[in-house]
């Protein structure tokens, strides 16, 4: 059975036309009314004897079937990415996905969780300041993290330090990687700001944060908003994850 992800449409009700991709393949389906008479399929050339022919708006294939064979990666340095979480108009979002993140263990917070079992309140770091600011004035910034069963010891430590994470006013969500899996939620770790552009972070092989890929390419954008609003609608906040993991 392939595993499809909706892809958009331009019905205003639900309706066809509509576009889905493979995930595994990276096939595209196209989804609509489908093209009957016998002599409009006599015309149509390379037309097999299992083929069928829909007949779809071509604004559905302009606003959301992809536009590239092979995306050409547009990288900025950590020092512009950073500047994104100052310049961001309306939202802020990362999904997070990795078992492990190299750079968290580098923290000095990480030695004090690994040592008590809790991560540090460190609210008055640079970034705490920031997004205690940003939200102050009424924008929205959240996260989802995809936790493995048994969680890593990395997950665990971002799970005690969601508590400061929240303290800033963020948004801070959590779900396991098998609900993450049967909602098709990718393994990108990534940050959408204000729906209109995507950052993707990319990491080695010994999980060491690398660089950050830009994609502001509208299908491509609305793919990643796509796989916000199923994170969101997956998970659950994590105060009540952190108590059912305590609970098991």
């Amino acid at each position: 059975m392939r595993r499809l992800r909706f892809t958009g449409t331009d019905s205003k009700n639900g309706g066809c036309p509509a576009l889905h991709e493979d995930v595994d393949s990276g096939e595209v389906i196209v989804q609509g009314r489908p093209l009957t008479d016998p002599n409009d399929l006599d015309r149509l050339r390379h037309f097999g004897p299992d083929d069928a022919a829909v007949v779809v708006p071509r604004e559905l294939l302009v606003n959301h079937a992809p536009k590239e064979m092979e995306r050409v990666p547009k990288l900025i340095s950590p020092a512009e990415f950073g500047q994104l979480f100052f310049d961001f108009e309306y939202s802020a979002w990362h999904l997070e996905t990795r078992s492990r993140y190299a750079s968290d263990e580098e923290d000095e917070g990480y030695a004090t969780f690994v040592e008590t079992g809790a991560a540090p309140m460190d609210l008055d770091s640079d970034w705490c300041r920031n997004i205690s600011a940003q939200t102050a004035t009424g924008k929205y910034v959240g996260r989802v993290r995809v936790v493995d069963s048994p969680p890593s010891e990395g997950q665990r430590f971002l799970l005690s330090y969601a508590r400061c994470n929240a303290a800033t006013g963020e948004d801070v969500r959590a779900v396991w990687r098998a609900e993450a899996d049967a909602a098709l939620l990718p393994a990108e770790d990534f940050w959408v700001f204000d729906s209109r552009l995507v950052a993707v972070l990319r990491f080695d092989d010994h999980d060491v944060f690398h660089d950050v890929e830009i994609i502001t390419e509208p299908s491509e954008v609305l793919r990643h908003v796509q796989i916000r609003d199923a994170a969101v609608a997956v998970s659950v906040p994590y105060d009540a994850f952190a108590a059912q993991l305590g609970a098991e």
